[in-house]
């Protein structure tokens, strides 16, 4: 019985490291086989309860984002102010609320994903 014990504690210890991450969780696209960058960003606060790669939720989709605005600096630039400071009118009355503790790099990081996701890349 101790020997039974003993392999099945082994077991899920190795399956529990095995589940542990191998790197920062910053990845770039491409590097080291991770996620893009920008959707680890995007996992860490809201935007996915609004808006997704293909259809409207609440907010526009990442590609009607992509349409209307081409991955320039100025429109990540613009666009990362607007998910900081939140507004509305420009996809419907629904206001985007504000997120004010997003630092910049971040902001521009999940537009840059959102854009190149929206536009097919």
């Amino acid at each position: 019985m101790y020997s039974l014990r003993l392999f099945i504690g082994a077991f899920l210890l190795a399956g529990v490291m095995s589940c542990g991450s191998s790197g920062s969780g910053d990845n770039a696209a491409g590097q080291g086989g991770g996620e893009p960058e920008g959707l680890t960003i995007m996992k860490r606060y809201d935007c996915q309860t609004c808006h997704n790669a293909t259809s409207k939720i609440v907010g526009p989709s990442f590609k009607d984002i992509a349409a209307k605005y081409p991955n320039t600096p100025e429109n990540l630039n613009m666009l990362a102010g607007k998910v900081i400071a939140g507004g509305s009118g420009v996809w419907g009355t629904v206001p985007m609320a504000a997120h004010p503790t997003l630092p910049n790099a971040d902001a521009q990081k999940i537009i840059a994903y959102m854009l190149a996701t929206g536009a097919g890349k």
